[in-house]
């Protein structure tokens, strides 16, 4: 007979009884995870649509509507850091009510736009189209930060670490979807038809959260988390109950906001150089394939651009499975590495072999240190304050987005232009230097663990 010692090492129950955990989760759980892979695909496939949807239906030229698309993408991360701790003051289930009927506002705005205004740069239908970005921007600042406090409140100790992990996946899910969903709507109805489905959704998503996260289900699932953990069971108020009064709340945030934390702050500022990678997702990647291969990868470079998300949502749970009793630390330098390191495969060549070999590579690291990133943000917030250290946490992100955009076209200028055959490119360079960036992060991270490790244990 198996005995429990057995039971703890036996490799296959240590992949398996995450998943079971996940599945037994509350329902509530289950309730965010449903909201998020639609809101994933939603958002995810309007962003695919919008640069063209500015070109075709707004008048706009190619660089004024990557600067619309830019103020979408930028903007979000930066009204997480203003709008992040909206859950912390009036509670997970109105945060994500709110921002989702933002998200229907924003949405039926860019739908309309073409069809009441008259098109070009600054002109009616554009300044519509701008205000259905802003509301998009609004909402996912709450949104996103509202879902990861929710993971942190309806998961137990035993499967947190694959509620964030499943929480990153889904997101990945989402962005893999409109490859899917998208092109035959589209072919029928035009990119304002795909829109109007996206308004659908988000409507779905609205009824999703009125019904499965109602106030039962939710005070149901905090008292199933409580007795799992052994705990005090919590009360989900729309209003928080700790401190009462307003000016105790301010003196509460002031005293407990991130910034003071210069350990916080240094942790989630040197990702910033590994994180270029996923800028280069979309500055660099499709004109590194187009232009760089010829054949099957050049002709289908779409593909190759969109299997990290594909991949992401099939490993990140199985990378947690392996890992969720893995030190926090430990796994941001090991994950780190593995996801900079394969940069320099590209380095090598332009080749089959080096493009897959960092595809597949890379995504096994940001699996293993993304999700624990998330989670160890929620976990380390005092109580109250979870949305704003999400907030603040993604806020290196913004950066790399606006530092990576400054210098991605210059190197494509020099090492891969447009134009010029694939045995004169210099891609080889622009790879290595870029591996030299992402490299940065593990080797400082391993550099600071004597100053940092102890202390994020401890938390």
């Amino acid at each position: 007979m198996e005995t429990t010692q057995e039971k703890k090492k036996n490799p296959l129950r240590e992949i398996i009884d995450p998943f079971i955990n996940l599945i037994t989760a509350p329902r509530a759980l289950w309730g965010i995870n449903l909201s998020y892979l639609i809101e994933g695909l939603t958002y995810f496939g309007v962003l695919s649509l919008l640069a063209i949807y500015f070109n075709d239906y707004i008048g706009l030229n190619d660089v004024e509507a990557g600067l619309m698309v830019g103020f979408l993408t930028g903007g979000i991360t930066l009204a997480m850091l203003f709008l992040g701790g909206t859950v912390d003051w009036i509670g997970v289930r109105k945060a994500l009510l709110v921002s989702l009927f933002l998200f229907l506002i924003g949405r039926t705005l860019l739908s309309i736009a073409p069809d009441i205004g008259v098109a070009g740069i600054w002109n009616s239908s554009h300044l519509i189209a701008m205000l259905g970005i802003v509301g998009i921007i609004l909402g996912l600042g709450i949104y996103q930060p509202a879902c990861y406090t929710a993971v942190k409140k309806f998961t137990s100790a035993k499967n947190a670490a694959m509620g964030y992990a499943m929480l990153y996946a889904l997101m990945n899910l989402g962005g893999f979807l409109p490859a899917l969903l998208s092109p035959p709507i589209r072919k029928s109805f035009g990119i304002l038809g795909v829109f109007w489905v996206y308004v659908a959704l988000t409507v779905i998503g609205i009824i999703v959260v009125t019904v499965i996260l109602s106030k039962k289900t939710i005070e149901d699932s905090l008292a199933r988390v409580a007795l799992e953990n052994g705990s005090k069971p919590e009360t989900e108020q729309e209003s928080s109950d700790e401190p009462v009064e307003f000016k105790e709340k301010v003196k509460y945030y002031i005293k407990n906001i991130p910034l003071r934390d210069t350990r916080f702050m240094f942790f989630i500022f040197i990702l910033i150089p590994v994180q270029t990678l996923f800028a280069h997702n979309w500055l660099t990647l499709p004109q590194y394939f187009s232009r760089a291969f010829t054949g099957v990868v050049s002709e289908n470079f779409e593909f190759f651009v969109n299997i990290n998300p594909l991949l992401i949502f099939i490993l990140a749970p199985i990378v947690a499975a392996l890992t969720a009793k893995k030190d926090t630390y430990k796994m941001m330098i090991l994950g780190t590495f593995i996801m900079a390191a394969p940069t320099f495969f590209l380095a090598l060549g332009p080749s089959l072999p080096n493009v897959f070999a960092y595809l597949i590579i890379m995504t096994i690291g940001e699996a293993m240190w993304q999700p624990r990133f998330l989670q160890w943000i929620a976990e380390i917030a005092p109580k109250n304050m979870t949305g704003i250290y999400m907030g603040i946490g993604q806020f290196p992100w913004f950066m790399t987005k606006i530092i990576t955009s400054l210098y991605s076209g210059w190197f494509l200028m020099n090492y891969a232009p447009a134009g010029v055959p694939p045995d004169q490119l210099n891609t080889e360079i622009l790879w290595f230097i870029y591996g030299c960036i992402a490299i940065i992060t593990p080797l400082t991270l391993l550099l600071a663990r004597g100053w940092m490790g102890k202390v994020l244990s401890e938390r």
